[in-house]
């Protein structure tokens, strides 16, 4: 069991160190991937944001943990083309005749996929400080934002490992993303739910962005976090569960 443990984690190590090349010798990826998001920052802060009675004093302060989820939204995307490249390629093909952990492969595109995100994320808040944003969050709060950032990327990106083994084309390996991106748009990320039809308040309060960005909005003021954390925290995990068991069974299906 050591040994096979051993050779588990030296080959997630190669598998994660080739998608992290890959990643840092086309950084024009993460440019991309973050692009999107500060302009969306730009757009509601100095455009829309005078309009929009949010109910705090810094409205970047309100829709940045907003921006936080478009941008790993987007960012997941690029794993699932990954994936798609190396299936068209015939890469998993030729890392299965090889006497490597089959699940390494699909663990090496999803930590590099963590790692990924994490930098379109700081370069993200760069910005927003220089936008103006400030927080009163001790280390404490710090980490648990930064625990639950990346729990919703681990998510995201199970969830994009599945379109990236099943599309028939590189189109239909992005297109999954495209909900993910709009769904904080009818959520509390950028407008009060109150302010919202009835119909779409309902839908807004009770999906799984809204729960996050209130969870990350208080944890960024240094305020005391509601229960919302634990329905935040429950979606998370139980999407992570579920796209975990079916990308692991549309790869078994593909590799068998």
């Amino acid at each position: 069991m050591a040994t096979m443990q051993r050779y588990f984690f030296s080959d997630l190590g190669v598998m994660l160190g080739r998608s992290l090349r890959y990643i840092f010798r086309s950084m024009d990826t993460i440019i991309t991937a973050t692009i999107t998001p500060i302009g969306l920052m730009l757009l509601f802060v100095y455009v829309f944001g005078g309009a929009i009675q949010s109910g705090t004093a810094n409205y970047v302060n309100y829709v940045l943990p907003g921006i936080f989820l478009v941008a790993i939204a987007s960012g997941t995307s690029y794993t699932s083309l990954r994936l798609f490249t190396d299936v068209q390629r015939g890469i998993m093909d030729r890392f299965r005749s090889m006497p490597i952990a089959p699940s390494t492969l699909l663990w090496g595109h999803v930590l590099a996929s963590l790692v990924f995100n994490g930098i379109s994320l700081l370069i993200i808040v760069l910005v927003a400080l220089l936008m103006g944003f400030r927080s009163s969050a001790g280390i404490l709060p710090w980490l648990a934002i930064v625990g639950l950032l990346a729990l919703v990327t681990l998510t995201l990106t199970w969830v994009a490992v599945i379109p990236g083994l099943t599309a028939r084309s590189i189109d239909g390996a992005a297109v999954f993303a495209y909900p993910l991106i709009f769904l904080p748009f009818i959520s509390s990320a950028f407008v009060p739910t109150r302010s919202m039809p009835p119909v779409v308040r309902a839908f807004a309060e009770h999906q799984p962005v809204t729960a996050i960005v209130n969870t990350i909005r208080a944890l960024l003021a240094g305020e005391p976090v509601s229960q919302e954390i634990w329905i935040a925290l429950a979606w998370c995990l139980g999407i992570l569960l579920l796209a975990f068991f079916f990308a692991r069974m549309v790869y078994k299906k593909r590799t068998a």
